[in-house]
Order: structure tokens, then sequence, then C-alpha cells
């Protein structure tokens, strides 16, 4: 059975599976995360500000464990354990976004599963500044060697992988081999034969009909075969067509947890879980397409050697981390050395025309 999670004060006063003693505490709780900030509230968290949300919710707010569930589903934490004040700092984003994109709406979510797109931004941006980049290309060596003659120095000579060799003063790129311990997930993508319109029905009149919707197994509600149960949550992201990803009449499920043993089993036992409450009644629906791999974490840091710079990847979350773009200005600081101060941040001139184009096409 899926329940929706309320995050409003009307989807609270709405839900008729939350018994009336529970609301008033999950209201309190709602009222007190929207200025949690604020001196009073700031009070009662800030002395417990490392300790564990889940544990915080019960305490001060007495909050049973359904309801702790929800709350914690809306941190999006991908191993369920999350701080009071990170916890709160989450939620609070969540709730004051709410509408800020339409009516019912916190969030905008990338196409495919992912952050592709964002890239695809950065490599059209970089194009726009007079960049090249080549699509298919890597590297394949890449070597320190002494600068022209004159120039004093060095510079790093790269080899593509199509055997073009070129030279630059600078090279940036991702670290080849990942540090042990390092948090990875486990990935699941389905393509699904069904509009599922049950999981995307407007929630207020006259508002877009969503193209999104996030379906949450917390810890322990998934039980394999042989009894073990699910350490860690279960996310997914169901998109419909109207996404651009799927032919009409199909939908995509995108599931994702930490990497683990059995966390491949419990991904297929997610999607089977999922499409049968969606048509209890009746056949589950059909999964054409499934493709399943680990995607790999690492500390999200941007580190320097001689020449090199060094990206780790990102630690992985299911929302956009702001703190990702951190290691990118290092970089871009790297790159731009004693002249990094001088040229304002991520501030693009417009391309010569642009302005005059625009003035002509409002005319």
């Amino acid at each position: 059975m899926l329940n929706r999670i309320p995050s409003t004060r009307e989807d609270v006063f709405a839900n008729k599976t939350i018994p009336t003693r529970s609301k008033r505490s999950l209201m309190k709780f709602l009222k007190f995360v929207l200025d949690f900030e604020s001196e009073p509230h700031a009070q009662l968290w800030k002395p417990k500000a490392k300790d564990d949300l889940a544990a915080f919710l019960e305490s001060e707010f007495k909050l049973d464990h359904d309801l702790r569930s929800y709350v914690l589903t809306l941190t999006l934490s991908l191993d369920g354990r999350v701080t009071v004040a990170d916890g709160l700092t989450l939620i609070n984003r969540h709730l004051t976004s709410m509408g800020v994109f339409g009516t019912g709406f916190a969030a905008v979510y990338p196409k495919w599963g992912g952050l592709s797109e964002i890239a695809q931004v950065g490599c059209r941006a970089a194009a726009v500044g007079g960049a090249v980049y080549m699509l298919g290309t890597g590297i394949s060596e890449a070597r320190v060697v002494p600068a022209a003659q004159g120039s004093g120095g060095e510079e790093i000579e790269v080899k593509l992988t199509n055997d073009v060799v070129v030279k630059s003063r600078i090279l940036v790129q991702d670290w080849a081999n990942l540090a042990a311990g390092c948090t990875s997930q486990c990935r699941l993508t389905a393509v699904v034969e069904s509009s599922m319109p049950a999981m995307f029905e407007t929630i207020a009149e006259g508002t877009p009909t969503p193209c999104v919707s996030i379906v949450a197994f917390p810890p322990g509600s998934l039980t394999r075969s042989d009894g073990t149960v699910s350490d860690h949550p279960v996310y997914a992201s169901v998109h419909s067509s109207d996404t651009g990803e799927c032919p009409s009449g199909q939908s995509i499920v995108y599931l994702s947890t930490i990497s683990g043993p059995t966390s491949k089993d419990l991904l297929e036992l997610a999607l089977s879980s999922f499409l049968r409450a969606l048509s209890p009644d009746q056949d589950q629906p059909k999964c054409l397409y499934r493709l399943s791999y680990e995607q790999r974490g690492g500390t999200g840091a941007f580190d320097v050697d001689k020449v090199t710079g060094l990206f780790s990847p990102h630690p992985p979350h299911l929302a956009f981390d702001d703190a990702l773009l951190i290691p990118v200005r290092k970089a871009w600081d790297m790159v731009m050395g004693d002249s990094a101060g001088d040229v304002e941040y991520m501030q693009f001139e417009d391309r010569e025309g642009a302005v005059d184009d625009d003035d002509a096409f409002a005319a």
C-alpha cells in the first residue's frame, strides 16, 4: 500500500491514516521546523545538533515510528541516518520550497535519473566562452614535460584516445583510483509498460499534472526470501512519459540504495513491491527493460598536484548538494591563477550581437 507523505498543513488534516493525536504532534513539528533558526527554537535543537534526528523527533515531539519514517524520508538520506542540524535544514528547505516552481511543486527534477544535464550545461557554457569540447574522446596518457623553450616551468603532454597529442599548461581530471571505504550506491533503472496515472495526480485545482513522483521504502520495510530485511532506505524516482524519457503509455522507475551484498536483490524487491501496490486487484504491470549498476562515490574534494588538478567523485546524494560547487570554484581558482581575483566567478559576457538580436526580436 502506498501512503502519501504529508508535508503541509492541508496534507496533515486531509490524511485519514494518521490518528488525531499524532496529527497534533506532527503539526507541532512542522511549525517548529519552519522557524527552527529563531532563538526560542534554536535553544531546543542546537545543544543536540549532532544527535540522531530520529531520536530527537521521538523525545521532543513524541512522533511514532511511522511519522518518524515520513519525516526522515523528506531528508532523502541514503543511509537513513541524519543529524538534527542537517535534517532540520533539509526539511525546512523542502517545506519552504513548496510552490516556488508553481502550486504544489517544490523542486526541479533532472531527466534520466542523474545529473548528466548539469554536465551538459557546463559543456555549453564552456563553448560559449570559447572552449572546445570533444564528444566520445578521453585521455589515454598524460605526463609532465618541460615547458617550451624560454617560457620556463612545466606543462602537461596529453595523449587522447584518438591518438591526438596536445600540450596544456594545466590539466584538470577525475581521480583514476577511488579511496577504499567511500560510500557507493546501487541503482536500478526499469522501463515499465504502464502510464501509472495514480502516481501523477494533480494535488490542487488548476495545477499542472506532475510528471515525477518519489517513492520511499523505509529501513526494515523490505524482506528478502531468506528473512533478511533492508538496513537502509530504498528510493524510487518515478517518471512519466511527459518527461520525454519514454513513449506514451510507459513510465521509468529509477531506484537507488546504499551498496551492499544484497542491494541489487532489494532494489528488485522494491520494484516488484511498488508495481504490486500500483494495481493490487489487477495484473502487475510488465517491466520492459532493466539496467542495474553501481555508482561509486568519493570525498568530493579537489586536490592540486603541481600542474594537475584532481576531482574526487562527489558523495552519493539523491538531491543536488550545493557543496558540489565548492571544488568547482577551487578548480577555477587553480586555472585562473593570479588573475582569479580580477575576474568575476561564473560571470559570462553576452555573445557578440546577442543583445542586439534580442532587442530586434522584441521590437
